[in-house]
């Protein structure tokens, strides 16, 4: 009796949990990312959202928040055919989008005039958000190359104190973005070679790079690209006698995947690499509450990936996914969103353009991030700016740590 009891208390637990599920209604989140090649970056991102949405119950105004997984493999064209699933899913709300830009950028036109919301927590190629339109579907929380590049060119020059530099950059849109900002920010003054190198660049390719790096009289190394062919680069460098070895400055791609792991003998015998990342430190001494809060959250959801939160590979996709889900759920919030899925998709467009209660992130109290975009105002659809871009270093365990002028490892 007790058994058929229970039996008829889990069925009914069960039906009425699927029953509240159904009622609640259902919205889907995908994340266009690079679980393959790059997977520290993309379940960075996926962790930080994840915890977004954990902290209100995965559901918002009355719908649940499902969060689909789709790995683009650092190819533009999947990244394509996500974009057009999405459209045709009568649940899909958003495309969370990274770490590559050159999806975004190739495609920029046809996700605008579409109407496909894009948030993006990883890719910093500047025309990403720049469409020429008042109606504008890309919304940023990222570096933006439009001053990243200057930050790396800022840090060389006048922290390194090189009067020449070797621009080594990957022959993508976004690397071309980077060779625009840079060349720009370096401006006649200094002078700069510029080297191109594509996508799965081994260590042989590399090496002949290095080699001509090595006879020019540059100082030291701007570097755009991400951590496959990053890793390469930096043992070349390393292979290079002491004496002719040159400091590389880094975009913050390289942080993407295991790099680390890969170049930590390089890293720890002296070879000298700085990067940028965004100013927010998870090793810093002085957690705050809401920050620990977060953390705990995170590890109970993701015990595997936190058993040692200062080991959390891509820490900046973490923060990113994270503040990035809360201005969504923000957004959310504040609109009705019983209608169509592409009414819906437009009335959290504009909610995120007009949210001016704070919203309190890991990088920062967000009191407006977004507003409408014109060319008078390229950076309506950014919600970091220069002041939240700064520069690192792996410590001899792989930690990383934002570094000052008056502070390096």
């Amino acid at each position: 009796m007790r058994l058929v009891f229970w039996l008829f208390f889990v069925f009914n637990c069960s039906a009425f949990a699927q029953d509240h599920i159904e009622k609640l209604g259902v919205f889907n989140i995908y994340h266009d990312s690079d679980y393959s090649t790059h997977n520290p970056s993309a379940v960075a991102m996926q962790m930080g959202f994840m915890t977004a949405l954990n902290e209100v119950g995965n559901t918002v105004n009355g719908y649940q928040i499902n969060f689909l997984e789709k790995d683009n493999r650092g190819n533009s064209n999947r990244s394509f055919l996500t974009m057009k699933r999405f459209l045709n899913d009568p649940k899909g709300l958003a495309i969370l989008g990274g770490l590559h830009s050159p999806p975004y950028i190739k495609y920029r036109d046809f996700i605008n005039e579409n109407g496909l919301l894009l948030l993006v927590p990883w890719a910093a190629g500047g025309p990403i958000t720049r469409y020429p339109d008042v109606k504008n579907w890309v919304f940023r929380l990222s570096l933006d190359d439009t001053k990243a590049g200057m930050k790396m060119v800022e840090y060389a020059t006048q922290i390194l104190k090189c009067n020449s530099v070797d621009l080594l950059l990957e022959n993508t849109p976004w690397g071309i973005s980077n060779h625009k900002t840079m060349t720009n920010a370096l401006g006649s003054a200094i002078p700069n070679n510029v080297y191109w190198f594509n996508w799965n660049v081994k260590l042989s390719q590399a090496s002949i790079l290095l080699k001509e790096i090595e006879q020019s009289k540059s100082d030291c190394v701007l570097f755009v690209g991400n951590a496959v062919e990053g890793k390469y680069f930096v043992k070349a460098m390393a292979n290079l006698p002491k004496e002719k070895q040159k400091p590389i400055v880094s975009h913050w791609g390289i942080t993407g995947g295991d790099f680390f792991n890969s170049v930590s003998g390089e890293l720890n015998n002296g070879l000298p690499l700085y990067f940028l990342q965004s100013c927010f430190d998870l090793n810093r001494p002085d957690l705050d509450l809401h920050t620990q809060q977060v953390l705990d959250i995170a590890a109970k959801l993701f015990p595997d990936e936190f058993k040692q939160k200062k080991h959390l590979l891509a820490p900046a996709g973490f923060v990113h996914g994270y503040d990035i889900g809360k201005i969504l759920i923000a957004a959310m919030s504040d609109v009705d969103l019983v209608a169509q899925v592409n009414t819906v998709r437009d009335r959290v467009r504009k909610k995120l353009e007009e949210l001016d209660k704070p919203i309190t992130g890991l990088m920062k109290v967000y009191q407006r991030p977004y507003s409408i975009w014109s060319e008078d105002n390229p950076d309506a659809h950014e919600a970091l700016g220069a002041e939240d871009i700064c520069m690192a270093q792996f410590n001899n365990t792989g930690q990383i740590h934002i570094i000052t002028p008056q502070r390096e490892l």
